[in-house]
């Protein structure tokens, strides 16, 4: 378990091609992203010690150099979710999205001042900008299928969104989507995707593939739990 409550696993892999894969069933509520316009923003002086690091500067969230900026941009917002929300909507319409906008290096300055990007990189500047406000911010990795919204034409794909610690908890806000979406299902979390990259060689590799695949699966609820609850189990896959 790393720092930020991460499962992770260590292998030491042979000379040659090496397969990794996973395929497991996610019961979720079905329920979208919860809304709460009333949270309020947390003084420093109330957090939990375990908030504060995700106050502070990390390899992509240069908040030192973007504070200033922040400060001009939402120092007028009302505190607390009014506040996320501007810094979401600034985000979302400042980066233009594209997979060809892809790269690893890019910072949260960076992909400010060149427009575009991929989710990570909408990710990275939200949390950034969050951080300059005092409002503690992680960044999160997972899936996001296309459950309750039109079918995309693109291949499947981890997702990034971020989580803001305001109403005395984590809250889920995505800067690319700027909408609340059903199936959200975290894998990491952390203060940027240095923290959270699907995996961490520490030897030149090549990536020959990346596959995901996620489906909503119908199916008859095999106990009680299932019954009270009625949630529905996603099928997730994942292969590198």
């Amino acid at each position: 378990m790393d720092i930020h409550g991460n499962i992770c696993t260590r292998l030491v892999a042979p000379a040659g091609p090496i397969t990794l894969s996973a395929d497991f069933v996610v019961w979720d509520s079905g329920e979208a992203d919860p809304v709460r316009p009333d949270a309020r923003q947390v003084p420093i002086e109330e957090l939990p010690e375990e908030a504060l690091l995700y106050l502070l500067a990390s390899r992509y969230c240069e908040v030192d150099r973007m504070t200033p900026l922040a400060l001009s941009l939402f120092g007028s917002t009302k505190p607390g979710w009014e506040r996320v929300q501007a810094i979401v909507d600034y985000t979302h319409q400042r980066i233009a999205f594209g997979y060809g906008h892809a790269r690893p290096t890019r910072t949260a300055w960076e992909a400010h001042e060149e427009r575009v990007g991929v989710c990570r990189d909408f990710a990275h500047l939200a949390v950034t900008l969050c951080r300059c406000m005092n409002v503690p911010a992680r960044y999160c990795a997972g899936y996001l299928g296309d459950i309750g919204v039109p079918p995309m034409d693109s291949p499947m794909d981890f997702s990034a969104w971020f989580e803001a610690y305001i109403g005395d908890e984590w809250m889920t806000f995505d800067a690319r989507h700027n909408t609340p979406r059903i199936g959200r299902i975290p894998m990491a979390r952390g203060r940027d995707a240095t923290d959270v990259a699907i995996t961490t060689a520490f030897t030149p590799i090549d990536l020959i593939q990346f596959k995901v695949i996620t489906e909503e699966c119908q199916f008859q609820p095999a106990s009680a739990y299932e019954a009270d609850t009625g949630e529905r189990p996603r099928r997730l896959s994942g292969l590198a």
